[in-house]
Parts: C-alpha cells; sequence; structure tokens
C-alpha cells in the first residue's frame, strides 16, 4: 500500500494560496486517475488499486500545522510504512515553479513536516517539494504563504503543479530512485 498527500488548508479561503500547491497535486493526481474524494473526519481521501497494490490520496482536513493527525491514524489501522508515504508540499526555498523530490530530510521550518515528523516519529518518507518562493526583504511570510500566485508566478505553477502530480504517479510503477532521476534533472 502506499500513500500519497497533499498538504495545504481546507476551505475556499486557501484555495489558490501557495500553501495549498500540495493540494492542487493531489487533485491533479484524483483526476488523471480518475478518482473521487470521500471526506473522513480528519481527512479527504480517494483510493483506488493499480497493479494489485492499493493507493490513497490524502488531503488533511486539519489545517497545515496538523497534517501529521490525519495522516498517522490511517496509516496505523493499515499498517503503512514511512517509507510507503509521499507527500507533496511548498517549499518558500524553491523559486515559483521549481520542483524537488527527496528520499528524507528535515523540515525547513515548514509546520506541516513537524507535524508528520512528530506523529510518525520519523523524517523516513518521500517527498515532493513544489517551490513557492520566498517574500520580498521584509515581507511576511506567513503572508506570503497564505497569499495567491501573482501572475508573473501563475505560468510556472501551472506547469509545475500538474508535474509533481505526475512524479507521483511515476512512483506507483517506478523506483522512487528512478523517479527522482527523471524529476530532479528536469528542473
Amino acid at each position: 500500500m502506499k500513500l500519497i498527500a497533499g498538504l495545504g488548508n481546507p476551505g475556499r479561503k486557501y484555495e489558490k494560496t501557495r500553501h495549498n500547491v500540495g493540494f492542487q497535486a493531489v487533485d491533479h493526481l484524483a483526476g488523471n486517475l480518475n478518482l473521487s474524494w470521500k471526506k473522513e473526519k480528519k481527512r479527504w481521501t480517494a483510493e483506488t488499486v493499480i497493479d494489485g497494490e492499493k493507493i490513497f490520496l490524502i488531503k488533511p482536513l486539519t489545517y497545515m500545522n496538523l497534517s501529521g493527525e490525519a495522516l498517522q491514524p490511517l496509516m496505523d489501522f493499515y499498517e503503512v510504512p514511512a517509507e510507503n508515504l509521499l507527500v507533496i508540499y511548498d517549499d518558500l526555498d524553491l523559486s515559483p515553479g521549481v520542483l524537488r523530490l527527496r528520499l528524507n530530510g528535515g523540515h525547513g521550518g515548514h509546520n506541516g513536516l513537524k507535524s508528520i515528523f512528530q506523529e510518525l516519529g520519523t523524517k523516513e518518507f518521500k517527498r515532493i517539494r513544489l517551490g513557492v518562493g520566498r517574500p520580498d526583504a521584509g515581507g511576511d511570510v506567513i503572508s506570503h504563504v497564505l497569499g495567491t500566485f501573482p501572475p508573473e508566478e501563475k505560468k510556472e505553477m501551472q506547469e509545475s503543479v500538474p508535474l509533481a502530480a505526475k512524479a507521483a504517479e511515476s512512483w506507483l510503477s517506478h523506483s522512487f530512485a528512478e523517479v527522482m532521476n527523471h524529476y530532479n534533472r528536469k528542473n
């Protein structure tokens, strides 16, 4: 079994914000796979079986800072090891539209990842980082991630979000090392 989680905040208010590119990517993936979302207590889920393996897509309803609370119970119930988790999220340290895949690592100040680390008790899960850039000098990080993309950055995001979905889908039939080699080289 594999889980692909896109991080973001629930609600229309946050739909098009920088912080919700993870949600956007798993929405795109669900569309590619013709899946429907089902609302549960702490998450939206979409599920399918590919080549005999159950696949869950997840969007936490706990808000970004408590993302781990939506993932951990599902992973415990199905006994999914952390190495079968892929998390897609926004990254301030990458320019808008840049995509980077990683096997593991730190949280880089990202509160959604901090929550996942705390709930799962490990950092050993796969990631797709979608660049959203940093605010201008003196700009507020919270306002930046909860803000929308200006017109000059929308084009990059309209390309990178489907690319992140395509990379996640590729992981369903290839090793993550192969997927990293392919998609990290393209950027």
